[in-house]
């Protein structure tokens, strides 16, 4: 069992609730995310176990000793639970994306917002088992496949966008800042494919992987094209 906290503080308030003094509203927050890491965790836990078709949310709850209405305050589907964690370190990248400094070539600044990334999931050493767990439940069900590659293509659009934005080029009109996030991320999928052949997961050796992948991109793009 992975049971969360007593008093969940996810629900909705009814009416107009007082404002909350900071530090009362961080001890919120960090309650909402201990909620659900733990439905996550028990998630995995199950998928993992019996597999994710035969896994209900049923089951996910009694794991955490939460209801129903607790699992849907944070996730709108069984899906979400595997495709929302890597979605929020998709946010983090994005956001380490705009704050590059201006100027910087699109593939460095892409680089460099993954390697920011990557250290978020090193700095919580669960954050790293549950990349990995993750990963091994979508390899292992055909059915989430469609929900990674939406979840893919929304990421680079987001990337794209912002690509964009610091290139001074319109997105609309432009194929460049499509194509070097397209180069970039089928860099990083290459490096994450052979680390997860070889059983790598430390976001060291992960980042060093990916930055061999960018090389060799760019060798290829030179020779080969």
């Amino acid at each position: 069992m992975s049971a969360v906290p007593a008093g969940d503080p996810s629900g909705p308030a009814r009416g107009r609730a007082p404002e909350r003094p900071p530090a009362l509203a961080g001890l919120r927050e960090r309650k909402k995310r201990r909620t659900r890491r733990a439905l996550i965790d028990a998630a995995l836990d199950l998928f993992l176990s019996q597999g994710y078709e035969a896994t209900t949310i049923d089951e996910i709850v009694a794991a955490v000793e939460v209801s129903q209405r607790t699992f849907f305050r944070y996730f709108a589907t069984k899906e979400e639970v595997v495709t929302a964690f890597l979605a929020e370190h998709d946010e983090i990248m994005k956001e380490a994306l705009v704050a590059r400094p201006p100027g910087e070539r699109p593939f460095t600044a892409l680089l460099e917002s993954l390697r920011v990334m990557l250290r978020a999931i090193a700095e919580d050493p669960a954050d790293g088992v549950r990349f990995r767990r993750v990963r091994q439940v979508i390899e292992a069900t055909p059915s989430l496949m469609a929900a990674q590659i939406a979840r893919h293509s929304a990421s680079a659009e987001k990337l794209a966008a912002e690509i964009a934005r610091r290139e001074g080029v319109d997105l609309e009109d432009d194929l460049r800042p499509r194509i070097v996030v397209a180069f970039f991320l089928s860099a990083v999928k290459v490096a994450l494919e052979d680390c997860a052949r070889h059983d790598i997961w430390d976001a060291g050796t992960v980042a060093s992987r990916v930055d061999e992948a960018t090389a060799v991109v760019a060798r290829t793009m030179r020779d080969w094209v």
